[in-house]
């Protein structure tokens, strides 16, 4: 059994307005045997695409490896745009060692409620992926009912959008396809990526996340 651990502890710039919510990066960012081109920093997966699709709609000239200077430009950019990064997942066990969400046992969540209460200008969660099980949404869900709140529907359409009140504060909720591969499949089936695939036979699931992002980032 495998002990997975978040490596990183959450990233708050002041005066932080959205935060990124994910689950785990994969397990060898815990165990620390990283891959070329790996960035030892939130979502630094050198398979991951959130970095890529950042990259390109603000046009950050990212380097993609394992430097400090990678990662002191995504920190960078964080603080510049006001967004956080607080994973929901504390630690798990697994079976198998991978990056599979459904493999995650004995789950532990991050209290993500009461790091909203500390940063009190976060009106909006970025959720890297939905509400299928062991997903940031459906976990986020979970976490609510600990406090006796709920999402309300805002929009059904994808990305969904949710809100939740929390004493004074109306916070949203957006769940974002989530960048990782294992997504484009779910992406290939949207109507809305047809039409425009059809409209464009060059175009590709990346940017498809690419307009998806730049309209919440």
């Amino acid at each position: 059994m495998f002990n997975h651990t978040h490596p990183y502890q959450p990233f708050f710039p002041d005066g932080a307005t959205k935060l990124i919510v994910g689950t785990l990066p994969p397990p060898r960012f815990t165990s620390g045997a990283l891959k070329e081109g790996d960035v030892d920093f939130c979502y630094g997966s050198i398979s991951g695409l959130l970095w890529p699709v950042l990259n390109r709609i603000f046009d950050l000239n990212l380097v993609f490896e394992t430097t400090q200077k990678a990662i002191d430009q995504r920190k960078t950019f964080l603080t510049s745009r006001g967004i956080g990064v607080c994973d929901i997942v504390h630690s798990c066990e697994r079976d198998k060692i991978d990056a599979s969400d459904l493999g995650m046992q004995n789950i532990q969540l991050r209290d993500v409620v009461s790091y909203l209460h500390k940063y009190p200008k976060i009106d909006t969660l970025l959720f890297t992926g939905g509400n299928s099980k062991n997903g940031p949404e459906y976990f986020f869900r979970k976490h609510l009912k600990e406090y006796q709140l709920q999402l309300e529907v805002v929009t059904n359409e994808v990305p969904r959008i949710h809100s939740f009140q929390l004493k004074q504060r109306k916070i949203k909720t957006v769940s974002l396809i989530a960048p990782s591969g294992a997504a484009n499949r779910s992406i290939g089936s949207l109507q809305s990526y047809k039409d425009l695939k059809s409209q464009n036979p060059k175009f590709n699931t990346i940017d498809f996340r690419v307009l998806q992002y730049k309209e919440f980032f």
